[in-house]
């Protein structure tokens, strides 16, 4: 089912959406090119935004669930399968620029930085330029790149620095004083759109990139090469997969579940035959979004510093 914003025949103007914030954050860049004239409300830690959605506060929210150097988002997988499993609608994906900014006042002193502030992934990112060029400034990890950026306006006295995007850098009146700092060039972030209708969501406005089925599945206990099995069953059937991925259960040492990422919409065949043949070989199946992958453009982000 392909249904287009508005969802229930609500104004785009109506829609009420959801985001881990505060502004100034790449997830606020990925909601709006997702819901550019939506109503946003932001939240501060992403089980508060994933609840939003689930308790009916907003329409659809938006939660980071992958980086491309740190990797998976374990706060939004764990939160899927322990508390709310609400549907995949889709899926954007951003590319992430770091800047190291600083106060106006401070500018000349960047070499001299005495901490650096940002989100601990932000950090993690770019953990060769700090070591590199400024090894001897502390580290001080904030919620958010946003936080960090707030924090460094607030302290106009002190050579801080943080690292964040050109978004949070206009929005809090800093200057940037070294770009493109993360360390690697490929860095994106998988952003998901979550909502309480299953269905796929359509964003005129962005390009497709792939189309996915993501499930959830528990193996059975104590049976060797299931997940042998369970991978054979999308081999056969020629469905490439771009994802698996454990993670405890919390049940005890050495349970997991396994998120899987399908490279194809559900069907009438191929996914309901492989659902079928995991759940004969004893596993639990939970299909949990069938949705269409957009990517924003480097000029989208370039709308963004307009704060």
């Amino acid at each position: 089912m392909m249904y287009k914003i508005p969802l229930e025949e609500r104004k785009m103007t109506e829609m009420r959406i959801g985001y881990l914030g505060p502004e100034g954050t790449f997830t606020e860049i990925a909601t709006k090119t997702a819901f550019p004239n939506g109503n946003l409300y932001t939240y501060k830690t992403i089980p508060e935004c994933m609840e939003s959605v689930g308790n009916g506060e907003v329409d659809y929210c938006v939660v980071p669930i992958e980086n491309s150097i740190e990797g998976s988002v374990n706060m939004t997988m764990d939160y899927l399968f322990h508390k709310r499993a609400l549907p995949i609608v889709a899926e954007i994906v951003v590319p992430i620029k770091q800047h190291l900014m600083m106060h106006p006042r401070q500018m000349e002193k960047w070499k001299h930085i005495t901490h650096v502030h940002s989100h601990p992934q932000a950090i993690s990112q770019c953990h060769h330029f700090l070591k590199d060029t400024i090894p001897n400034a502390g580290r001080v990890f904030e919620s958010s790149t946003a936080q960090a950026a707030e924090w460094v306006k607030n302290h106009p006295k002190e050579s801080l620095g943080a690292i964040g995007n050109e978004a949070a850098a206009k929005l809090y009146g800093l200057t940037i004083v070294k770009r493109n700092v993360h360390d690697y060039k490929n860095n994106h972030t998988r952003f998901v759109i979550l909502s309480r209708n299953p269905g796929q969501l359509e964003l005129d406005h962005s390009s497709v990139l792939k189309n996915k089925t993501t499930m959830i599945v528990t193996l059975p206990a104590n049976i060797p090469g299931s997940l042998h099995q369970v991978l054979s069953a999308f081999m056969w059937r020629k469905i490439n997969l771009s994802k698996i991925e454990s993670r405890p259960t919390k049940t005890g040492l050495g349970n997991y579940f396994f998120i899987i990422d399908a490279e194809m919409l559900m069907d009438d065949v191929l996914i309901p035959g492989v659902k079928a043949e995991l759940e004969a070989l004893g596993c639990n199946v939970s299909i949990i979004g069938s949705y269409p992958c957009y990517g924003v453009e480097e000029k989208v982000l370039h709308f963004f510093k307009r704060y």
